[in-house]
């Protein structure tokens, strides 16, 4: 984990002149594959990676919470009872989504100050936000003195995002952030959450590439759209097919004989996803057999499939993707997160991750004017109390 006990505890001695009582971590995750998959009941493939979010907690008298932003330099106050959305400050949003969500279940916790900071980059699709409702749910749990099953913490988190957030989310980001594995990923059905933990194939490295361009999902109509895309499609393909419930119970041979059923974006999107769920099997069978080309071959059809079908790439994303493709070492390349921005994931072979880094950064200047950052993941332990 890259920020330890110590730092955490440091910090919000420094924002409050007092000690914590409790603190919490949570990670961000990269997708590997199972793009928009997650909220149509479908496969996904994440890792969770070893930076993330912490919030740390002193209890205070009364209903009212004091929140401190320690990476923004902002601090709000809100009362338990008068929950709602300031736009002065939306990071607060999250954990008031929190505290809305455990309220709805009945579960009681005090009133805290509580100190937020993070290492994961923002807006940058590696879930930044599922980590800090994550790490805010453990967080008031232990404060409350009560004890979630893991999977329902990663429900009130989701909860959260959707109820009160307002953004329609799937599961994944948050199953992540709770279920990581040192050194592996997580394959998720994001109906049933069964779940288990796949290697890496050896030698490869999770590079991730920030295009720099900032995507906020609440700010994103786009998200939700595509989401209200899906649900139409079910809704016309569920007429010609009784038991689909979700755009995961459509077999690709079913839908290439309904495309015509349906509207051309609505086809388009359906068309993404049902390929999306095939490839994430596919791609897990690769990692096993250690087949590098066809790894490469999937993780490419992904990215293109989100470009053309779902839409949701940028020029900068297909730049990226189009750079790291031509460089050696380079076992594929794709965009990561919910796209309109944000990052592309590769795996690189350990050897070559350093010159991929430079060409990288220095052909992405060149051709589009802006810096990229990249960032070398490990897969990591999943949230925990610190």
């Amino acid at each position: 984990m890259a920020m330890d006990r110590e730092t955490v505890l440091a910090a919000f001695r420094t924002a409050t002149s007092c000690d914590a009582e409790a603190a919490a971590y949570a990670p961000g995750r990269v997708n590997i594959i199972g793009e928009h998959t997650d909220y149509n009941d479908g496969f996904v493939l994440p890792a969770a990676v070893d930076r993330g979010v912490a919030v740390a907690a002193r209890r205070l008298p009364g209903d009212t919470f004091t929140l401190h932003a320690i990476d923004l330099g902002h601090h709000c106050s809100f009362a338990r009872g008068a929950l709602e959305q300031d736009p002065r400050h939306p990071w607060a949003n999250y954990f008031k989504g929190v505290v809305w969500a455990l309220a709805k279940r009945g579960l009681s916790f005090p009133a805290c100050e509580a100190v937020i900071t993070g290492d994961i980059p923002q807006g940058a699709g590696l879930s930044s936000s599922a980590a800090y409702e994550v790490a805010t749910v453990l967080l008031l749990e232990t404060l409350g003195g009560f004890s979630l099953p893991p999977v329902e913490i990663a429900q009130l988190a989701r909860e959260a995002e959707n109820g009160f957030v307002g953004v329609a989310c799937g599961i994944m980001d948050q199953m992540a952030s709770v279920f990581g594995q040192q050194g592996r990923a997580l394959f998720l059905d994001c109906r049933s959450l069964a779940r288990t933990t796949v290697a890496l194939p050896p030698g490869l490295k999770l590079v991730v590439v920030n295009s720099g361009v900032r995507h906020s999902l609440a700010a994103s109509s786009g998200y939700n759209e595509r989401r209200a895309q899906c649900e139409e499609g079910v809704r016309v393909l569920s007429t010609s097919l009784p038991n689909v419930r979700a755009l995961r119970d459509v077999e690709p041979d079913d839908l290439t004989r309904l495309l015509p059923a349906l509207s051309p974006v609505v086809a388009k999107r359906c068309r993404h996803v049902v390929s999306e769920n095939a490839r994430v099997g596919q791609v897990i069978s690769a990692m096993k057999a250690g087949d590098l080309g066809q790894l490469k071959t999937l993780l490419s059809a992904s990215h293109f499939s989100l470009r053309d079908d779902y839409q949701v790439s940028c020029p900068e994303l297909d730049l990226l993707v189009d750079l790291a493709l031509a460089q050696p070492g380079c076992q594929g390349a794709r965009l990561t997160g919910a796209g309109f921005g944000g990052c592309t994931v590769n795996l690189v072979e350990a050897p070559a991750v350093e010159a991929f880094s430079r060409s990288m950064m220095s052909a992405y200047q060149k051709r589009a004017g802006r810096p990229a950052a990249i960032h070398v993941f490990e897969p990591s332990a999943g949230a925990r109390v610190i």
